[in-house]
This record gives C-alpha cells, structure tokens and sequence, in this order.
C-alpha cells in the first residue's frame, strides 16, 4: 500500500487491513502513540510503522506455516520403506522358483518389480505435488509464498544433485528399463509453480466534448462517486448528472491511469450532404438571380410586371408587395430569374433574405421622388450581400423626373454613375410607358457575363426557400430556388424541420416540370410541414437519416425555446420585477410565411423599456384551436394578417376570452398594437409635499407606544400620509402616519397652526425636535 498525501484515519486502516481498530491502536501503543478515537488521523512515520508490523507478522505466520508442514511431510516414509521391503522379499520368493522356471522367463518377475516400483514412486510424487498448490491458502501473500517455496525447493535440488553425484561419479541417472531415456518427470514434479503476473494493458477510452460524470464513469469501468471524489479533490464540485468539458475528462481519467482521446462525432448533416467542392471541369453557365429592391411605391412590382407582361399589382393590398415572388424571363435566349421583394420596411428580413440568394441587385429610384429611407437600407443590405448594384432610375415619364438629382445623391452612398467616372450602371425606364426595359436587361445580362456565374447540375440539389405558405387542397407549398445540382420529381427533400418527397413541381408560369437547374425557382409540394423562408433545402438519397435529422432540429429547437424561457436567473428575475417590466405577447397568423415574418419583426420592434413585446408564436394558415389554447394560457392577442377565423373560432375566442385582431394593411396593426401598449404603460408618479410637522413632546403610553405631539408649521397633515423623519436636517427614517388625533378626536388632516397627536405605522425612536415631512404620491396617466 502506497503512502498518498491523504491522511488516513485508524478506522479506515483497520477496515483496508482486515484488522479491528484495538489491534491498530495496540500496534501504535508499541511506539508510544495512543489514538484519541478511532477517527483520529495517523501521520505518515505512524502508517508506515503499523504497515511495516503487519508485514513482518504475515511473513513470520507464513514461514512457521510452511515448516511445520514439512514436519508432517516426513510421515510417508516408513510407508515407502515398508514398501520396498515387501517388494524385496516378493523378488527373493521369485527367484526361489524361478531356479525351476525355463531361462527364458527369468527376467518377468524383475519387470512386475519394476511396475511396483514405479506405483510406489508416483504416489510418493503426488503428495508431493501437492506442495506446490499450498500457497492458494493465502492469496494475499501469494507473491511471498511464491518466493519462499522457490528457495526451499531450490535447496533440495541441490542437495539431490549432489547425491547423485557422489553415487554415480558425476553421470546422469537412467532408468535400466526405459530404453536407456532419461526420465525427467521427476524434475519436473519438483519444480514449483510460480506466479506471473499479467501485464498491464493500456486502457483507452473516447470522449466527446461535453461528457456527464456518470457517462465518463460507465466509459472508464469505474464506480461513478469514485469519479465524484476525484473531481472534488481537483477542486471540481460535479454530481454525476452534471457535464463536464474534455480537458477535464482527460485529467480525471489520468489519474485512474487511463488514457483519452477526443471522439470524433461525425453529424447527420455530414452523413446525409455531399459538401465536396465541384471541379472546374464540371461547372457549367448559370442564369443569373436578380433581386429588385427600392422604395415603396417606386415601381418595383410594376417594372417587374412590365419586364414579365403579366399582372401582379391588381392583388395587392394598399399597393404593398405582401411576399416573394420569383420569375424567369428570357432576354435574347438568355435566362434572367427576377426575385421581387417589398418596399416597406416592416419587410427589412424578407429584403435582405431576398438580397443574400442572388447576384446581381437592381435598385429601383423614382426620378420625382429620390433617395428614401427604405432605399437606403436596400443599399446597405446588397452591400452587405456582396452583389453587383445596377440603379434603374424609374418614372422618367413624369415631367417632374430629375435623373441627375437622383444621380448626385447617388454619390453619398458610393454609387458613383459610368458616365461620371464610377463603376454604377445607371439605366433610366418608364415601367409605365416601358422605355429603357432593353437596355436594362442588357445591362443585367452583361453584368451576368462578367462575373461568369457557373454552377454545377450533375449532382443533388441544393438551394433556398423564397417562400412558403399552407394551402388547403395541396398542404405545405414552398417557392424553391435551386442554386447548384438539379431537382428531380421524387427526390426526397430537407428544409429545416421540413422533410418530404418532390410530388408536384411547377414553374413561374404554373407549368408541371420534371427537373429544375440551377438558378431556376419552382414551386413543390409533398413537404410535413410549412418550411421557414430562408431555410437551406438539401436533396438527399437516405430518406430515414433525413427524418432523423428534421427530428433532432425540431428538439433542439424545443430545447433552446426551453431555455431561453428558462434561463432568467433569481438576480435577472428580481431585476425585472423591481424595474416594473411588462409583456405583450402576441401569436400572429398569416397567408404566406413571408407576411407572418414581416409582422413579427414589425411588431418586436415596439419594444421599450417598460413593454416588452413577445410574439410568442407565428404561423401560416387559419387560426386554429391550439392557437386559442396558448392565447389563453399565455394572455396573448392574436394578430391575423389577411385571414378571417371562421365562426367556430370566434365563439370559442369569445369563451376563453381570447381577443383576435385581423387587418390586411400591416400600419393599421402597429398602429393599434400601439395604442395597447400605451395602455400597458406604467403612470408617471409625482412626489408632493403637503406639510411639514414639529414634534414638540413625547406621549408614552404602554399598549399602545409614543405618540408624537406635534405643531403643524406648514401646509397641512393627513392621515394615512407618508411622512419622513428629519433630525439635524438628516432623514433617518421613512414611515406612514397610522393615527392622526385633534383634541382626543380621529381626525382625516389638521390645517397649519395647530397642534395634533400623530402615531406613525413603525418608527418608534421619535424624538423632541424632530421634523416630519408630509408627503403623498401622485399618479399621473400617460396620453
């Protein structure tokens, strides 16, 4: 046993000795060392010397064992020799008659001597081959027996050896009958077994990052509190549920003597996507994606719908693009794939969602109108993106139009125009009259050719959703746009939580088509459930690992929802509490994701210091009753966005009491939105002061405590009001006037210039010439 730099106890030593504690502390007593109890700790001279004792007992007990053993070995003996002597008369008797025998016969009675011989000395052997399994009797000191029986065997070899040597003048003994061979069973019987011990093998376990203490003790083959206390004498307080990184696992495994290495996980996403790069050879010219950004009310919807020659304003509500749409056209055989996004800003994420799937980005400018807000966050945004500006100045059909304006302030935002020297491609159109719609797709297709857009169709398809929304006849549809590889009917298809087969695939003009390349949108449908817009899709071949991994995403997503909500900690909850924090939470329903999106980020944007604005759910489709359930369990308002509850849902709103708003112009819902937070609003409080009070003397009575008799020097006193207690000018404490008395009477207030008893709530240390400051709290609504 090795000495550690732990403190041994005399108890804990008794029990790793197999001892009682008053054989220890009679040990100690020889070296004058007398424990208090049996929890006292031992010092390391203490330890050792007990150690040392216990040693030399055992190895004492094992020699007296061992000699008196080979006392009672000597037993069998007279047997042997009472053996031989009975054999020898046999052969005397046998030899008598066999002077009467043939001569041929006379060596058979010499042979059956010989075999007796032989039955004799093997049972002779036996019993001494026993000698050799005594030390299975004590296997605590097995290696010293081991060693004790190899000496004392080795000695009588020797002597043996010797003996045969003066016998037989140094020449090897043979066996007269045995063909002249050596018989070595007999040195081999003498030989004692020996123990060897196994060596050690090297164990080597894998740990990922993060591992639990009782996972890293399943993995280590060791008992998981021991895994605890080395922990704790690391300075480490970890139960056996909690997680603990790889350096740590590492070190706690060095001292079991075990050695770690770092497990490599290899992921779903690694298993079900192919993310090597394409060679150059395969690569292949692809359209190229354009988005069309700007102002609202530029003429976004309207140069696309001019470019297109189809109509998509008329749907509109309030004039405002309420999601993406994406279209091809073909210029010259050349495809060009338009993205349009809304102008609004409540739509900034559909914006710069739109912006990070394409290439080239076409800034809409109405000549009249100039640089807007909103157009100058489309700027912001395709910098941002990486993609090529190209500046359609719109409108030039107004006599009002003023391109150089527009160009001049261009300039602010590094936009610098060709013809003044920059590399700003600036086209000026008319959507309504549908001028300058050629040169500007030439310009797009010219722009296209010098980035040399390139994508490979031969492998899975890979790519983004634009949009996505419910249908009550399809289920979930989604608009795909394919950025590399091609997109078969049938393919099974990831995007997000979402995962599905390819059952119907349709182009921007409603056509069934079978494959979809690169740059190309179609619209599918076959997915479980509504994808979020911007979600990667992934065609992948394993559809089983590809439900596996929606799963997993679906979990993680519960659980960071999980811990988001339950990660407020007492001092944050406390904070918000004693701050007066409240919350608005809304669930909104739209008809497409990309409205529900919108809306969402309109709404958080309310959020001030004191509302804090929750959209605690957002959706596609009809509301539904789970939506009315988690309204009423959460006090949320839900927020329809161009649909309509039916009568069902409304009667049961009305029952559980939970209000539905719907709109379809997305001002009037901040607007009301933030009429209710005004409503939320915490009033202003205003401190007045009403008097001021001089205690004059001192009133004790027993049941009831002091009261103050005070003279009211100014204003007036009330009861019930809040009162400070200023002595030297100093506050030293905060009360509530509890009674107010005039002349043995309860009075409500006493006016200036009288005198009154005051008794406050829980200041009693009241003293001759105190001041009492009066004052109430008044709430003022907020407008």
């Amino acid at each position: 046993m090795a000495i550690t730099g732990e403190k041994y106890r005399v108890n804990t030593l008794a029990k790793d000795l197999e001892m009682k504690t008053k054989e220890v502390t009679e040990i100690l007593a020889k070296i004058g060392v007398t424990p208090k109890s049996h929890m006292t700790a031992l010092e390391d001279d203490q330890l050792s010397f007990v150690l040392e004792y216990v040693t030399q007992a055992n190895q004492s007990n094992i020699q007296k064992f061992f000699d008196s053993y080979k006392k009672e070995e000597k037993a069998p003996e007279n047997v042997v020799e009472k053996a031989e002597a009975k054999t020898e008369k046999q052969a005397e008797a046998k030899k008598q008659d066999s002077v009467k025998a043939p001569a041929k016969n006379t060596q058979a009675p010499q042979q059956q001597q010989k075999k007796k011989d032989r039955t004799q000395v093997r049972v002779v052997d036996t019993r001494g081959s026993v000698e050799a399994d005594l030390s299975k009797y004590d296997e605590k000191n097995y290696s010293y027996t081991s060693d004790v029986d190899t000496d004392a065997s080795n000695k009588q070899k020797l002597k043996k050896k010797n003996q045969n040597k003066q016998n037989q003048g140094g020449k090897q003994s043979f066996d007269k009958n045995k063909g002249g061979f050596k018989d070595f069973r007999e040195k081999d019987k003498d030989k004692k077994k020996t123990y060897i011990p196994p060596k050690p093998t090297k164990v080597i376990v894998t740990v990922p990052d993060e591992i639990t203490v009782s996972e890293l003790a399943l993995r280590m083959k060791k008992a998981a509190n021991e895994v605890v206390k080395k922990l704790m004498l690391m300075g480490i307080m970890a139960g056996i549920n909690q997680t603990i990184d790889f350096e740590t696992a590492y070190f706690v495994a060095a001292e079991f003597g075990i050695e770690v290495e770092k497990e490599v996980v290899v992921s779903l996403e690694e298993r079900l996507f192919d993310e090597t790069p394409d060679a150059p050879e395969s690569l292949v010219e692809r359209p190229p994606v354009v988005v069309v950004m700007g102002h609202v009310d530029h003429g976004k919807t309207s140069l696309l719908d001019a470019i297109r020659h189809t109509s998509v304003t008329s749907g509109e509500a309030g004039g405002i693009t309420q999601h993406i749409g994406a279209y091809t056209v073909n210029v010259d055989g050349r495809d060009i794939t338009f993205l349009d996004t809304p102008g609004h800003e409540a739509f900034t994420a559909m914006r710069a969602r739109g912006a990070m799937l394409t290439d080239i980005a076409i800034l809409v400018v109405a000549a009249d109108d100039g640089i807007m807000p909103q157009t100058v966050e489309a700027i912001s945004h395709a910098k941002a993106a990486g993609v090529s500006i190209i500046v359609a100045i719109n409108k030039m059909d107004k006599p009002t139009a003023n391109p150089d304006n527009i160009k001049q302030e261009l300039t602010k935002y590094e936009l610098i125009p060709e013809e003044w020297g920059g590399d700003t491609i600036c086209v000026e159109v008319s959507a309504l009259k549908k001028t300058g719609l050629k040169e500007l797709l030439e310009m797009v297709v010219l722009t296209a050719d010098i980035l040399e857009l390139k994508a490979n169709p031969n492998r899975a398809a890979k790519g983004a959703v634009i949009e996505a929304r419910l249908d009550k006849g399809r289920g979930a549809v989604a608009t795909v746009l394919v950025q590399s590889g091609t997109l078969k009917t049938g393919d099974v298809v990831i995007a997000g939580t979402s995962v599905g087969h390819v059952r119907v695939m349709t182009d921007d003009k409603g056509k069934r088509v079978a494959t979809a390349g690169p740059s190309v949108p179609v619209e599918i449908t076959g997915l479980s459930e509504v994808p979020q817009a911007g979600d990667e899709f992934n065609a992948v071949k394993d559809e089983k690992l590809a439900r596996e991994l929606a799963e997993n995403r679906k979990f993680k997503e519960k659980e960071e929802a999980n811990k988001a909500a339950s990660a407020v900690s007492l001092d944050d909850l406390f904070s918000r509490i004693g701050s007066g924090l409240k919350e608005l939470n809304l669930i909104v329903k739209a008809d497409v994701q990309g409205s529900a999106e919108a809306v969402k980020a309109s709404l958080l944007k309310l959020t001030n210091e004191e509302v804090k604005v929750n959209v605690i759910h957002a959706g596609v489709g009809a509301v539904k009753e789970t939506d009315i359930m988690l309204a009423s369990t959460s006090n949320a308002i839900i927020i329809c966005f161009n649909i309509r509850p039916d009568k069902a849902i409304l009667n049961m709103a009305s029952d559980n009491k939970v209000d539905i708003r719907s709109y379809r112009v997305i001002y009037e819902c901040i607007e009301q939105i933030e009429q209710a937070m005004k409503g939320m609003l915490a009033p202003i409080t205003k401190e007045t002061i009403i008097g001021r009070v001089e205690v004059r003397e001192l009133i004790k009575i027993s049941r009831i405590g002091t009261i103050a008799g005070s003279y009211v020097t100014d204003g007036k006193v009330q009861r019930g009001a809040l009162v400070r207690i200023l002595r030297d000018s100093v506050v030293v404490f905060e009360d509530k006037i509890a009674s107010l008395r005039r002349m043995k009477d309860d009075v409500k207030e006493v006016a200036q210039g009288y005198e009154c008893g005051i008794f406050l709530e829980k200041f009693t240390d009241i003293k001759q010439g105190d001041i009492l400051e009066v004052y109430i709290i008044e709430q003022i609504a907020r407008t």
